[in-house]
This record gives C-alpha cells, sequence and structure tokens, in this order.
C-alpha cells in the first residue's frame, strides 16, 4: 500500500475535488438565501430611498415660512404612508405628515409633532426648522447602480434587508456540494435497534451527514451497505447519481472483508496510509465522475478524516470561508508517536490546551468533549506544558 504524507494526501483529495469550485452560480429565492454565499456581485437596480420622504412624524412645511416663530400655519391635510394621489405644497401652509411618507414638492423640511401645537385647522409651529431636516431625500442612502454586495459575501439578516429593500425576489448564490454518505460494516445497526452480539449503532453515517450540512453541504443520501460487494456496489451506483462527492467509511484496512477496497479497487481507486494517527487509512475513487472519499470506520478516524482532508474543499465549494488553525499553549506535557502526525482531541481551558483522550480511534466520547484537535508534526515525541500548539478548531 502507497504511503503518504497528510500534505500529499490532502493535495491529493483538493485535485479530486477542485471540479466543485467552478460551478456557475444558482439562483434561489430571497427568502432562501440566509447563510448561502453570493455567486456574483449585487448592484442596487434603484435609488433607496426611493423617493423623498418624512424622518418623523410633524408636519411638511417650507423652511422660509417658519423662519420667524411662532408662526400659525393652515393644514391642508393629512399624509399617510403608503399609496396615495401626490399632492403639491404650497408656501405658508403645512400638511400633517406621517413617518415615511412622501414629501410634497414644495415643502423642504418636516416639523416634528412634539415641536408644534394644532388647533382648529392650524398647527402652531415653535421652532425654526432648516431646509432639509428631517426630509429622506431619494437616493441619499444609495443611488441605482452602487455596489451593494460583492460575491462572495455570506448572507446575513441585514444583508437580506437590503436586497429586498431594492426590490430583489431571487439572487445567485454559490451552489451547495452534494454529498452522499455510505457507511460500511455488517456489525452496524441503527440507533434505537436492538443489539445482537456483535453489533453496534452507526453513528459515522449521521456524523459525516451532519459534517457536511455544518460545512454548507446538502446532504442527498445517507445509506448503509454490509459487507457484500454487490450491495455496496449497488448503493455507490445509486449515490453517484445525484451527488457531487461520496463519502464512504469503513472497509479501507489490511484484513479481510474490506468492502469498499475490493469493490473500488478495480476501478482505480488509490488507497494509502497516510502517516498519522487517528485516520491513517484513506482512500480515494471517481465513478462515473463522481469522486469518492474513502475513510476508515473507526468513528473518531471517520470524523477526523472528514475534518482533514474533505472539510476544506467542502467549505470552499459552499463559499464558506476557510476554518483557521490557531495556537495556544499546552496545559500539560504531552508524548507523541515519532513518523506519524498526531491529530489529539483537547479543549481550550484558561489553563492553556488540555488533552481529553489519548490517540485511541474507538474514543468517540472524547471527540464530543473536545473543541479542537492539537496537531502533533510526525517528527515531534514529546512537547512540555507551555510549549505553543498549532490547534484546529471543530
Amino acid at each position: 500500500m502507497t504511503t503518504r504524507t497528510v500534505e500529499q494526501h490532502a493535495q491529493h483529495v483538493a485535485e479530486l475535488l477542485a471540479p466543485l469550485h467552478t460551478r456557475p452560480g444558482e439562483e434561489i429565492p430571497l427568502g432562501e438565501a440566509l447563510g448561502r454565499a453570493l455567486a456574483a456581485d449585487v448592484h442596487s437596480p434603484v435609488d433607496l430611498p426611493l423617493f423623498r420622504n418624512s424622518q418623523m412624524d410633524g408636519y411638511a412645511v417650507d423652511a422660509a415660512s417658519i423662519t420667524t416663530v411662532p408662526v400659525m400655519l393652515p393644514v391642508r391635510g393629512v399624509i399617510a404612508a403608503g399609496p396615495a394621489e401626490p399632492v403639491t405644497h404650497l408656501p405658508g401652509t403645512a400638511y400633517r405628515i406621517m413617518t415615511g411618507a412622501p414629501v410634497p414638492p414644495g415643502a423642504d423640511a418636516i416639523v416634528p409633532v412634539e415641536d408644534t401645537v394644532t388647533s382648529d385647522g392650524e398647527v402652531r409651529i415653535e421652532k425654526p426648522r432648516s431646509a432639509g431636516e428631517f426630509v429622506r431625500e431619494r437616493g441619499s442612502d444609495v443611488r441605482a447602480g452602487t455596489l451593494l454586495l460583492a460575491a462572495g459575501s455570506l448572507l446575513a439578516a441585514r444583508h437580506i434587508a437590503v436586497l429586498a429593500a431594492v426590490g430583489l425576489q431571487r439572487v445567485s448564490v454559490r451552489p451547495r456540494p452534494r454529498v452522499a454518505v455510505i457507511t460500511t460494516g455488517a456489525e452496524l445497526v441503527d440507533a434505537g435497534s436492538a443489539l445482537r452480539p456483535g453489533q453496534i449503532y452507526d453513528s459515522n453515517g449521521i456524523a459525516l451527514a451532519s459534517s457536511a450540512r455544518a460545512n454548507g453541504a446538502e446532504v442527498v443520501s445517507i445509506a448503509r451497505s454490509t459487507d457484500d460487494p454487490a450491495e455496496f456496489r449497488t448503493l455507490l451506483a445509486e449515490a453517484v447519481l445525484t451527488a457531487d462527492v461520496v463519502l464512504t467509511s469503513g472497509g479501507v484496512s489490511m484484513g479481510d472483508f474490506e468492502v469498499v477496497k475490493e469493490t473500488l479497487s478495480p476501478l482505480g481507486a488509490q488507497f494509502a496510509h497516510v502517516a498519522m494517527q487517528p485516520g491513517g487509512p484513506q482512500g480515494t475513487a471517481v465513478v462515473n465522475g463522481v469522486p469518492v472519499l474513502n475513510f476508515p470506520g473507526n468513528p473518531v478516524s471517520t470524523l477526523v478524516s472528514f475534518e482533514i482532508f474533505a472539510r476544506p474543499d467542502i467549505r470552499r465549494a459552499a463559499g464558506l470561508p476557510p476554518t483557521e488553525a490557531v495556537e495556544g499553549p499546552l496545559a500539560a506535557p504531552l508524548t507523541s508517536v515519532r513518523g506519524k502526525r498526531q491529530f489529539l482531541r483537547a479543549r481550550r481551558t484558561d489553563t492553556g490546551v488540555e488533552l481529553v483522550a489519548g490517540p485511541g480511534s474507538h474514543l468517540v466520547a472524547a471527540m464530543a468533549w473536545a473543541d479542537v484537535l492539537v496537531d502533533v508534526p510526525a517528527d515531534v515525541t514529546a512537547l512540555d506544558a507551555g510549549q505553543l500548539v498549532k490547534v484546529i478548531p471543530l
């Protein structure tokens, strides 16, 4: 079996998944765009505000008529927000106006209602206002043609708000990579099932699907195969019909009943031992043009394999920012195996990065307690408390 470094296998996987990054955008309803990444720049098709409108509840006036106060002005009517026949302001008069209502031509200021007293169809203005006060001019927020949001922007509620405000119903976003998951192993059963001797619950299927969704993918199918090659071939053939990438777990090691290796090797699959722990046995294939990533079956190995090899490209394809590794001091000393790059489960605490378990790939509970992986280089055998280590956020 070929031996690779983590970097070599990661580069190999990145080359397989490269076509995911060049797919054209897809148009979706604006109401479904939360959390998606824009595929193209968005320019405003209109001015905002769309028309001159009032910033306050009050009275629309011409500023020249209220330079000397107090002054009484006749009230010609009420202008509410909403559709209505346009009116024209006459100098020396006022219109009662509501917030957001169109300011009539000829009026150039709004007197807030708290600065007025009304009586018998007139309004007493008690404070002068300058031209432009409390008037929102058309286009004072944004002009038609202005860049609102750049390609790659992740759409939050505030972005949705401005796109709706300029009248957009649909938006072009990066397509979610479609992921299919196949777990393998005759010992696996659904959670909630009665266990027979030698059986275990299948956590890898739901874990891989959840990991894919959490990183921007659309999960199109989750299936499970026994160690029967015919069954695995059938499930794989169905998966590649709808998926952009297929993730499998199990069946890639050196023992008997390695259904993934047995099925995919004749199709040109590559299986390698990657110098890492957990997650050493890895495989890749291309089936009907669809890349297939083959992870080992131990639960922690499966999850770590996804984090190191699949997550970066799935996030990039979905338009999500990369998960950046950071540094932190070790809370206690550690030892590591020379020649294997270790990804140790740990959590960040007030005293530093604290390991939560050993390197065993079956210790799935510790994966839940961890919030980072400590990345220990292959040539390091020991680190002291307080030394800085690279950690990968989970």
